[in-house]
Parts: C-alpha cells; sequence; structure tokens
C-alpha cells in the first residue's frame, strides 16, 4: 500500500509503497477513506516532541471501513464504518470503569512506543520495520489497529467530516461538555479558534452557555467563531484579559478554555477565570521544557485549572453520539474542511497549516 512516512525528523515526509501484514488476534484492518492533517502531526515531523519517533507512519485522524478482522475481534466488524481512536478505550481497565477519566490504560505504554499492543508493529518498509503512529498510521491507505480503538459510527456520516471527531473536533467540543461540564446560562471564554477552539466554542453552544466569547488574532477565524456559536469576538493580546473583564462586568468568566499550546496564553485564561469558582481548561499542548506560571492567589480567591485530553471522552462511547449529533445538525462541521488534498500533497498540508490557511486539510483516499 501507499503510506506517508517520516523517514527523519525535520525532512519532508515520503509517500513510498510499505507493506503492511495482516491484522493479529484482536486487531482490525481498515480501509482508510479520509485523514485529517492535525497540528500534532507536525509537531512529531519536525523532531520538537520528546517522545517522537522515526520512521514511522504518522497520521491519527482517520476515518474508514473495516475490511478484515484478526481472532477474537468482536467489536466491529467488516464492513462496518469506523473512526480511529488514538485514544483507546477497552472498558475493562480501572481507568475505563472510572467515570473521572478517559485515559485508558491497556496498551498505552506499548502505543507510546509506536507498537501495536503486542509490542511488535505491522508495517515495514524493504524489510525494515515502521513504527505507528499513536497507534493509529492513518497516513496510509489501510491501517492494522486494535478493534478498543476504533469507534463504530453511523454509516450515513461522510468520510471527510466523521475523520475530524478522531482528534481535534472532538478534543475541543469534549472540553466544554465533558472536561468542564459547562452550566447553562453561564459565560464562556475561548482562547484560540483553531479546530479545537472552535470545538470548544460549538461545545459551549450545545451546553447552552448565554454568553461565549472567542479571542483569536485572527480576524478570519473569529468570524467562523461566531459561526459555532460566538455571541463575542475579541482580538488576541497583551490586553485580553483586561478586555475580558470589562465584557463582564469587572467578573471573568465562570469557563474559559486554552486551545493554542502557548503558555502566556494559558497563563491569560487562568487570569480571564471568575473569582470565587472560575474553571480554567487547558486542551493546548506547549512546546518542550515549557511550565504555566500562575500566581498563587488567583486559586487561593477560588479559580481551579484542569486539563483535558481528547476532550474526557471515552472514544468507542461518545464519539458516535457527536457523530450523531453532527447528522441532527447540531454541529456544522463543513466550515472546518478548508482544504481536500491527495496523499501525495501531505507535506502541502503541514505547509498549509504552517501559513494558518484554513481549520483543517482533509486527506481523501480514493
Amino acid at each position: 500500500m501507499r503510506a506517508a512516512v517520516l523517514e527523519e525528523f525535520g525532512r519532508p515526509l515520503v509517500v513510498a509503497e510499505v507493506e503492511l501484514a495482516d491484522p493479529g488476534p484482536g486487531e482490525v484492518l481498515v480501509a482508510l477513506r479520509a485523514c485529517g492533517i492535525c497540528h500534532t502531526d507536525m509537531y512529531t515531523a519536525s523532531g520538537v516532541d520528546p517522545s517522537g519517533y522515526a520512521p514511522t507512519v504518522l497520521g491519527h485522524e482517520g476515518a474508514g471501513v473495516v475490511e478484515a478482522v484478526g481472532e477474537g475481534v468482536t467489536l466491529v466488524a467488516p464492513g462496518d464504518h469506523v473512526v480511529t481512536l488514538f485514544s483507546p478505550q477497552c472498558g475493562e481497565c480501572v481507568h475505563c470503569q472510572s467515570s473521572r477519566t478517559n485515559l485508558c490504560l491497556a496498551i498505552r505504554e506499548q502505543q507510546n512506543l509506536g507498537y501495536l499492543p503486542d509490542g511488535t508493529t505491522r508495517l515495514s518498509l524493504d524489510g525494515e520495520p515502521l513504527r505507528h503512529f499513536m497507534g493509529t498510521s492513518t497516513f496510509a491507505e489501510y491501517t492494522v489497529m486494535p478493534q478498543i480503538a476504533l469507534a463504530k459510527i453511523d454509516p450515513r456520516a461522510p468520510f471527510e467530516a466523521a475523520c475530524l471527531f478522531a482528534c481535534g473536533l472532538s478534543t475541543g467540543l469534549g472540553a466544554a461538555i465533558r472536561t468542564a461540564a459547562v452550566e447553562p446560562g453561564s459565560t464562556c471564554v475561548v482562547f484560540g479558534a483553531g479546530m479545537v477552539g472552535l470545538g470548544a466554542v460549538a461545545g459551549c453552544r450545545l451546553q447552552q452557555a448565554e454568553r461565549i466569547v472567542c479571542v483569536d488574532l485572527s480576524p478570519e477565524r473569529l468570524e467562523l467563531a461566531r459561526g459555532q456559536g460566538a455571541t463575542d469576538t475579541l482580538l488576541g493580546g497583551e490586553d485580553s484579559v483586561a478586555a475580558i473583564l470589562e465584557l463582564t462586568g469587572g467578573f471573568g468568566a465562570d469557563y474559559t478554555f486554552e486551545a493554542t499550546g502557548n503558555v502566556k496564553v494559558m497563563r491569560q485564561a487562568v487570569e480571564a477565570a471568575r473569582m470565587g469558582w472560575g474553571l480554567c481548561t487547558v486542551a493546548g499542548v506547549a512546546g518542550r521544557g515549557e511550565t504555566l506560571d500562575i500566581v498563587p492567589r488567583y486559586l487561593i480567591t477560588g479559580r481551579r485549572v484542569c486539563g483535558s485530553s481528547f476532550g474526557g471522552l471515552k472514544g468507542r462511547d461518545d464519539v458516535p453520539r457527536l457523530i450523531e449529533r453532527m447528522l441532527d445538525g447540531e454541529i456544522d462541521v463543513a466550515p472546518f474542511i478548508s482544504h481536500r488534498l491527495t496523499l501525495d500533497e501531505v507535506n502541502r498540508g503541514f505547509e498549509l497549516m504552517e501559513a494558518q490557511d484554513g481549520i483543517r486539510s482533509v486527506i481523501e483516499f480514493a
């Protein structure tokens, strides 16, 4: 099959013919139909990610059709439409049994190393093994994944829309709906109007927030935020906190969300939260070695800070529900898809992201 291989950090991906072995026990072969190009892919390709590895097949925002299953697979069957999950859900570990987290422990150790649960890989190039990126490797025509890392979805969902729920869109939606559990009638502020931030805006709207303020450096992205439910928009800058306090009568917001990965913006999100009960949810990924500087009195006076990975969602349960809400017209995904590319254009997708041209480029497979 054809796949986009990261051979060396800091170098363009190479689209090559690679070998993919059959699925083993508990594994599934998926024919991919669409894949989003996420910032995490570019972050790893750059070599900045301290947990990154090469050579590997990148990509993790995938949607496709189950082609074949290995021994013992019961959760999906050939012909099922699925979304790939970098955050799996085994349903059995202590974390999956708890409502307090979505971070499944079942395959985490091997997945972080780039291997499938048995510690091996199904990918190879010229006889040399290639590692599986985030357990998914969706910059390819096919992928082999554990069954617990696939969400079975309604076949009516377009693949190019469904793939966005594999990471960015679900992360933002879940941050508002699940992690923060925004209450009706509340005031929310979202810092960042990329894929995750726009998802958070939509999530706040679905939670019936009364006021939703979106902060970004791009007027074009702020206009997209209005389309997702933002009632107010602000151009970001050093005075963002002061502007938010002015908008909220000096109190700050009940809920703030950070979706930029910039630690200075994270601090603004903390300081823009309301004294007494304001909750700041951090969904952005900061650079290696960076730290968040918080003045302790902001916490002593009642503000809280939490992190959100994949929006706190349990993927096999929650992603299909979100896609149903899309099909019901509650979530408008079309404005997020800014470019449709082929696999051969994957490096152009990174260039578009660097230039902040659009929200999400989607690779479509024939």
